[in-house]
């Protein structure tokens, strides 16, 4: 079967917030012209204020699973964003085409670690959120035009 959308990965170090808010907002943004997708270098689980954070936007995150390039193997990307620097700096080659774009974005649990209270850590992953938001929305203008001419 084959797709009219563009396959996109974010990946990120533990899938479990920056890459998980990207492939939520994509969704949310894009249905028809993105198939979204998300895996880390490695599996860190999904963060729970990355969760309550996307739901205060109306974009439900809590079916997200942590996944890493191994849970994707069959899949073949057009595009591969990654959203830090560690995944970045240590990106594998991918198969056929996939365009490999960075754009990094700050760690909202590292970030968090400082916080007086779960308010101001809460405004650290409201931040995140709404700045991969700002990107989603010119995804498709930015990259996967170029991507597909």
């Amino acid at each position: 079967m084959t797709s009219d959308r563009t396959s996109v990965l974010f990946l990120c170090t533990g899938n479990s917030c920056r890459s998980q808010m990207a492939e939520g907002w994509a969704r949310h943004l894009h249905p028809d012209s993105i198939e979204a997708y998300s895996a880390g270098i490695e599996k860190h689980g999904l963060n729970p204020n990355a969760v309550k954070v996307m739901s205060e936007v109306g974009i439900d995150i809590s079916d997200h699973f942590s996944k890493d390039l191994n849970d994707l193997s069959g899949v073949e990307f057009d595009l591969v964003l990654t959203v830090c620097g560690h995944a970045h700096e240590t990106c594998p080659v991918f198969r056929g085409n996939a365009r490999v774009v960075h754009q990094g974005f700050d760690d909202p649990p590292k970030l968090a670690l400082d916080a007086k209270d779960e308010e101001e850590a809460l405004s650290h992953y409201r931040r995140v959120r709404d700045e991969i938001g700002a990107f989603m929305r010119t995804l498709l203008n930015v990259h996967i035009v170029q991507t597909n001419s």
